[in-house]
């Protein structure tokens, strides 16, 4: 652990993190506790709302799906609260239209689990994308290319599952079958 994953002596800076895994929330947030960050969390949109007017945080964390709900629209709400919290999106649940979504509605980063303490202070941390990236040398699967097609679908349909059945000319069911099984590792 590198003092850079610290905050500023005597700065303890608040922090939301938002996650229906109450086992994983307690971890990550007794891990960035021991970080300086003053550590509030929630289990739903509801209570993470309440918690944000109430603590104004500095910084958040939160899962794309918080039980049934999507975390994109705590992001946007977030936001709309208080523009200057850094926000970090975080999910089991990656998809290219999801992180594009997630940076649009106003999120800093966005990061796969399991990530741990570090990894998440760097990403509230960074200012600036990373060019050195490299882009894949391999195309996407099938079975991907199918997964980040639904994906897309149903972010074009504001996350309705029977509107995004509908416009891919799927049975509904199929549709959340297929939605619930977590995307093919490339």
């Amino acid at each position: 652990m590198t003092m850079e994953n610290f905050p500023a002596p005597g700065e303890h800076p608040s922090l939301l993190l938002v996650d229906d895994d109450e086992v994983y929330c307690m971890v990550l947030g007794d891990a960035l506790s021991k970080r300086n960050y003053v550590v509030h969390t929630a289990h739903d949109l509801a209570s993470a709302l309440r918690l944000a007017r109430q603590q104004e945080p500095e910084y958040a964390v939160v899962d794309l799906r918080i039980g049934p709900e999507s975390g994109l629209e705590l992001v946007k709400q977030l936001v709309a609260h208080d523009e200057n919290t850094r926000i970090v999106m975080l999910t089991g649940y990656a998809s290219v239209a999801t992180a594009v979504e997630a940076i649009k509605l106003g999120a800093v980063h966005y990061l796969t689990k399991p990530a741990n303490a570090d990894e998440v202070v760097a990403a509230l941390r960074r200012e600036a994308g990373d060019a050195s990236v490299a882009p894949s040398g391999q195309p996407l699967s099938v079975r991907r290319l199918e997964w980040e097609h639904l994906q897309k679908v149903l972010m074009e349909h504001n996350g309705n599952i029977s509107a995004a059945a509908r416009a891919l000319k799927m049975h509904r069911r199929t549709l959340q079958r297929k939605l619930a099984k977590r995307p093919v590792r490339e």
